[in-house]
């Protein structure tokens, strides 16, 4: 199972990642390195939460993204 995770950049240097499909499923990071490992942390904490509550786990179909980058 795979979910699509933003990684964005704060002002003060550190990221900050979430996952659109799974609501609330937020982390962040001194590094890049360190969010990522944060959010893989937090996904699997919410579909334990999710499976222990009987509640489904959300899946991410149909979505899509695609970075375009416009050079000067």
């Amino acid at each position: 199972m795979g979910y699509t995770v933003i990684l964005e950049r704060e002002a003060d240097g550190g990221y900050v990642a979430t996952v659109p499909a799974l609501p609330g499923c937020v982390s962040q990071g001194d590094t890049r390195d360190e969010a990522l490992r944060n959010i893989r942390e937090a996904i699997e904490l919410y579909i334990e939460d999710c499976r222990a509550a009987g509640d489904p786990v959300p899946q991410e179909d149909g979505r899509e993204y695609v970075d375009i980058r416009i050079g000067a």
